[in-house]
């Protein structure tokens, strides 16, 4: 084989690996939910890390429901995969990109 091809080949292996790579956390975090009158909302708060662009957070042992007229506080654990910079910034260009899907602007006269 021409050893071009191959150094072409192990390039692309490379970045293609660098593209994929992920590195996973596992932090405690703090959730807020609350089902009243006046708010209704579901936030964590993340220990110790900065999420980007691409991360992903899976948090455990989160209930998936509380009754109306209830707010807790709870304090849990999550796990944080974070991408690599390659991928962060084609999520980047890509997201901004496609912003424009999620609203429409028309004028009728």
């Amino acid at each position: 084989m021409n050893t071009s091809l191959l150094a072409g080949l192990g390039t692309v292996v490379v970045l293609g690996a660098w593209m994929l790579a992920r590195r996973r956390s596992e932090v405690p975090c703090t959730i807020d939910l609350e089902a009243t009158q006046d708010h209704f909302h579901a936030h964590v708060e993340l220990d110790g890390i900065d999420v980007n662009e691409g991360d992903e957070v899976l948090v455990h042992a989160a209930p998936s429901k509380i009754p109306i007229g209830t707010k807790a506080i709870m304090t849990s654990r999550a796990t944080v995969t974070q991408v690599s910079w390659p991928r962060r910034v084609l999520v980047r260009v890509l997201g901004t990109s496609g912003i424009t899907d999620l609203y429409e602007v028309g004028f009728e006269g």
